[in-house]
């Protein structure tokens, strides 16, 4: 005789929750389209059109930016539904708060709006990543047409400001031997952007930069140029066997900003970079800020972002490679691990009060 089997329950429907949800979703929805006219706004330079300025007209407006006044209509009308932009009605005209323009323009300290971006950004390969939950693979770099532009405009808010003040002086003595001299490496520089700041401060010092991309590369050499920087070179370089293919002991600094946990073979990177320091050389890493177990994260201000750009970047463009498919969010506890598996004897963990998004490694042999 066979024993009966019992089918599990249903939960009961709180119906007092799920209307809670429902504002929640519906609010997220509205939030989600705001960030796709705020890229809008950052890119076609309206929000620094309507910066310091007296209330405009949509006409006005247009003429001012450049742009066609019909668009710009619209776009005003997402603005003030959404609460960014304010209108005087009877005049139909319209204005952007001094409080909103110190966080959305190009001359406020943080300029917000450059991270809304990735959502269209990340949007644009929603197709290439369905197939990847169905058939397995990633999606490679070339998909992605503005990551290291965005990339560039995001590390110029949270690294370039900060680099010489905050990050640099984790490591005692550093700012004293750049100034003497020194060889540096960025691996996984993308557009160079810190290497060039610091070839600037440091001229006795010598800088090298590495990165997977070609155009990234060619950007920066160009920009080196352009500034007359003869201390600095960049190379577009695969790192996927830098721990066979390093240098041995030819840098006394190497640095990664947000580099590592994209890379097809992260754990090789971290090895070759131990390979590449002198004996009395020092890594510097800035990565994501974040626990390697999900219940840990759900207290993270931007955990919800932060596992979309790694489950839509991060993690399939290493995955792409045929790589290890790490994520932004592998976490403290894996990072501190892989330091400790390429050889690095000793690693600190320092936060930094700028920054709420990365925790920095200070890694030595």
């Amino acid at each position: 005789m066979t024993a009966a089997v019992s089918s599990p329950q249903a939960t009961p429907c709180d119906p007092a929750r799920q209307e809670a949800f429902e504002g929640r979703m519906l609010t997220a929805l509205n939030e989600a389209c705001l960030m796709l006219m705020t890229s809008i706004g950052h890119r076609s330079g309206l929000f620094d059109a309507l910066n310091g300025a007296a209330p405009m007209t949509v006409e006005d407006l247009a003429t001012r930016a450049g742009l066609q006044q019909r668009y710009v209509r619209e776009w005003l009308g997402a603005m003030v539904a959404g609460g960014i932009v304010e209108i005087d009605p009877e005049a139909a005209t319209y204005s952007l708060p001094a409080e909103h323009a110190a966080l959305l323009t190009r001359s406020g300290e943080a300029n917000l709006a450059v991270y809304a971006q990735y959502v269209p950004l990340l949007g644009s390969v929603e197709e290439d990543l369905l197939t990847c939950f169905r058939d397995g693979g990633g999606v490679p770099y070339e998909r992605y047409r503005r990551f290291h532009e965005v990339m560039a405009e995001d590390s110029g808010q949270a690294v370039l400001p900060a680099l010489i003040s905050d990050i640099l002086p984790l490591v005692p003595d550093l700012i004293a031997r750049l100034e003497s001299g020194i060889r540096v490496l960025d691996a996984g520089c993308g557009r160079g952007r810190a290497l060039m700041l610091m070839a600037e401060r440091f001229p006795r010092s010598r800088f090298t930069g590495f990165d997977l991309s070609e155009e990234a590369t060619a950007w920066a050499r160009d920009a080196a140029k352009r500034k007359g920087l003869t201390n600095v070179t960049y190379e577009a370089r695969d790192l996927r066997d830098f721990d066979a293919t390093a240098p041995q002991a030819a840098f006394d600094l190497v640095t990664t900003f947000d580099a590592v946990h994209d890379q097809a073979q992260p754990l090789r990177l971290l090895k070759g970079i131990r390979r590449a320091l002198a004996d009395d050389g020092v890594y510097l890493a800035q990565d994501i800020k974040g626990s390697s177990h999900h219940h840990l994260d759900r207290d993270h201000p931007l955990g919800p972002m932060l596992y979309t750009v790694s489950c839509m970047h991060c993690m399939t463009v290493s995955l792409a490679q045929g790589g290890e498919g790490l994520g932004a969010m592998w976490g403290r506890e894996t990072a501190e691990r892989y330091f400790a598996e390429a050889g690095f004897g000793a690693v600190e963990t320092h936060e930094l009060d700028h920054d709420p998004v990365n925790y920095y490694y200070v890694c030595r042999p």
